[in-house]
């Protein structure tokens, strides 16, 4: 009587089945139902929702809370031709470009980059503190830049002896532009920082040894390495920030307007003044401005890869 061959019997069979971890599919199917259950709960439903809502002119009150009308596509070209939105718009791309791309970004990796050379002790310091602005509750972190930024006994006016200046009232974009690139930085260094430690230390060595600089090397030898980490990296902070509301938190959308970026614009609109079907449309349009930076982003990394 001979053994059978390798690779032959039940266990290639389940192999063969697809599946590996002979659970069946009715057992695999239970154990993946909770998370169906919360994934269409809490993202299907509430998507479904939105785009019912912006083809109606429901409200929060009042005949069209009780007896919504469909209105079609109303809602899309009554955005499209409100100056508010396009203006909230403009101040959106310069937030995201500001806080994310610039911010977050160029900062997350020159705290990367300049903890390479220091001590390991400094390096434990730095990221410490910086995650430390990472993990703190958002109303928290903005009670602490509130009072930083006050005008009467804010820290910054005491610290640049600049009077009365305030801060969040002329300079409201500006503020919550420096305040989320506070807020986000350490996502972007500890991305970074994994990154930079793939990099092959004798390439790194090899440069200097040909008398590279410090431009050379990040061009020449750290960039074509973590070029990948980059555009992932600028991916979901980019969508992090598009999306962020914590902003509110600090100036509110104000004053005039200044700092009313789209989902403050949305909020607003939707719960403040009540036209809940308008701002549902609008966060379909801020949807796919999502899709949109997303497929770009993607396309680039194929290219990369490719």
């Amino acid at each position: 009587m001979t053994a059978p061959a390798a690779g032959t019997g039940p266990s290639r069979a389940v192999a063969d089945d697809g599946d590996v971890a002979g659970l069946g599919k009715a057992r695999a199917m239970a154990f993946l139902a909770p998370a169906l259950l919360l994934i269409s709960l809490f993202l299907v439903f509430p998507a479904l929702w939105t785009l019912y809502l912006g083809l109606t002119n429901y409200r929060l009150s009042g005949s069209a809370a009780k007896n919504p009308q469909f209105v079609g596509i109303d809602n899309y070209i009554n955005a499209l031709s409100d100056d508010r939105f396009f203006n909230s718009l403009g101040l959106t791309l310069i937030f995201v470009f500001g806080s994310a791309v610039i911010g977050q970004s160029a900062l997350g990796f020159a705290i990367a980059w300049t903890m390479t050379r220091v001590r390991k002790s400094v390096r434990a310091v730095v990221e410490f503190f910086v995650l430390l602005a990472w993990i703190i509750p958002s109303s928290v972190t903005t009670f602490l830049w509130y009072a930083m930024l006050d005008r009467s006994d804010g820290t910054l006016n005491a610290m640049l002896s600049t009077g009365n200046t305030a801060w969040l009232l002329d300079y409201p974009l500006q503020s919550i532009i420096v305040f989320n690139t506070w807020v986000g930085t350490a996502f972007s260094m500890l991305l970074f920082s994994s990154a930079l430690a793939s990099v092959p230390p004798s390439q790194l060595e090899s440069a200097r040894m040909v008398g590279a600089g410090a431009w050379a090397q990040f061009r020449d030898v750290v960039f074509p390495h973590i070029r990948g980490h980059v555009l992932t990296n600028t991916l979901l902070i980019t969508l992090w920030t598009f999306n962020t509301f914590t902003p509110y938190l600090l100036t509110a959308g104000g004053p005039d307007d200044r700092s009313n970026i789209l989902p403050i614009f949305i909020y607003r609109l939707a719960l403040n003044d009540g036209a809940l079907g308008q701002g549902s449309a609008i966060s379909l349009i801020m949807i796919i401005i999502n899709l949109v930076i997303a497929t770009v982003y993607l396309r680039l990394l194929k290219e990369r890869k490719s």
